[in-house]
This record gives C-alpha cells, structure tokens and sequence, in this order.
C-alpha cells in the first residue's frame, strides 16, 4: 500500500509527498530497531538475572561442601598428630592407633559445582553478567578449584594412605568402616568421623594389626608428608570458602541493585 501511493506520487510528481513518505519509511524502520534491540537487551538482562540467580545455588552448595570439608579435614589433620603421638609411645593402647592410624588416611572427594559456570562460558554469555570484576572473580574461582582439586587427589594416592592400608588386613578395614569411620550427609559426604569407634574384630588381631603398624617405618616417614598434605589441602579450602562468600556477597548485591 505504501509502495502504491510512492509510485502514484512520482507518477505526479509530488516531491514533498515522496519525501515524506521515504521520512515514514525511514523513521518506521529505525523505530522497529530500536524495539527490536530493545526487546533483545531485555532478554540478555532476564537471561543474565538468570544465571545470577543459579550461581548463587551453585556457590552456595560450594561454601557448604567447603566449610564441611574444612571441618572434616581437620578432624583427619587431629588423627594424624593422634597417630604420631601414639607411634611415640611404648605402649600404645591398640584400638587407639589402629582408628587413628586409619582416620588419618581419609580423603573428601567432593568437588564444586560448575555446571552453571560451564554453560555461562560454553555459550559466550560472559558479557551478559555486565561486570567485568565479577566476570574476573569468578573465572579466577573456577580456575582454581581445578588446582584445588588437583591437591586433594594426592590424598588418595598419598604414600601414608598406600603404607597404612595395605599393612591392615581387610577384615579389620571393614570393621572400621562399618563402626569407626565416618558420618555422612545425605549426600553420602562425609562431614566428620563418628563419635563412638567401635572395631569388632578379635584381640589379637587388632595387637597384631597395631603392632605391624607402631614397627612399620614406612607408616612413620610418610606420615610427616600427609601431615603436609593435608595442611595443603585445608589451606585451600579455607581460602575457598572466603572466595565464595566474597563472591555471594557481589552477586547479591548485584541482583538487589
């Protein structure tokens, strides 16, 4: 329609009409871009509002994993001093230093969530956070859990570990695990040792156990390194859960700006 009245214009040449009418055409045309861009920027803001709001759950699943891991680590840190007091004794109690020489193995394996974080990148959403410092911090996070995790696997192929339970026989392993080990979440993550360590074992069994453990020097030398190691592994997740809360802290503010 528009088109037929231009032809009809030019047929008459009618020059003010024919300006006017590419004036419509143009101011139309720009008025539906700005709508558009309108309508798109307040999709990137929902869209941005939106991963906000996830990393928030997801951070916050973090700072409580970290600060479990933190207090459950520090429980395997007191049964590793336990461990050589104990091996520094004559006579140590035997159901004593087997628990503690055992407790002082255990490792976390629980890890971050990043699945918000990996789709933010993924999909070349960064820009929609709109804050760079916020964007740095939390890519400087997720970069370093990757070391943080790296520390804590030497946990579980410590060389402490490998002496320890490869000296227990797998009969007084079991009986730890089933009465002297740890308390889970329901998650299954361990969150600290139980209270009351029961090992159900026979007498002489446990002396023996304890006995091959106090005369082993390969349990005395490596337990100066896991003592190192989980010193290592604690101090990172300290330093996480001041990460996260500092994190937490910058996106809701953020969200309620």
């Amino acid at each position: 329609m528009l088109l037929r009245r231009v032809t009809k214009h030019v047929r008459n040449q009618n020059w003010f009409a024919v300006a006017l009418d590419f004036v419509i055409v143009v101011v139309g045309v720009f008025i539906g871009i700005q709508v558009a861009n309108w309508n798109e920027a307040q999709a990137d803001r929902r869209l941005g509002r939106y991963y906000l709001d996830r990393l928030v759950v997801d951070l916050t699943d973090d700072l409580e994993m970290s600060t479990q891991t933190v207090a459950y680590y520090k429980q395997v840190l007191e049964s590793v001093k336990r461990t050589e007091t104990l091996l520094l004794q004559e006579n140590p109690d035997e159901k004593a230093i087997v628990a503690a020489a055992y407790r002082a193995t255990e490792a976390s394996g629980a890890a971050v969530t990043s699945a918000t974080w990996d789709q933010i990148v993924s999909s070349g959403h960064i820009g929609l956070l709109r804050d760079s410092s916020l964007e740095n911090s939390l890519a400087n996070y997720y970069r370093v859990q990757q070391v943080t995790i790296d520390s804590n696997a030497q946990l579980f192929n410590s060389p402490y570990r490998q002496a320890v339970r490869s000296l227990i026989p797998l009969s007084v392993q079991l009986a730890i695990r089933e009465g002297c080990s740890d308390a889970l979440d329901t998650y299954n993550q361990p969150i600290s040792f139980v209270e009351d360590c029961v090992i159900k074992v026979d007498v002489d069994v446990l002396e023996r156990t304890a006995n091959v453990i106090r005369t082993s020097q390969a349990v005395r030398e490596s337990l100066r390194n896991q003592y190192s190691t989980i010193i290592t592994v604690l101090a990172a997740m300290e330093g996480n859960a001041v990460q996260i809360t500092d994190l937490l802290n910058s996106i809701r503010g953020k969200l309620g700006a």
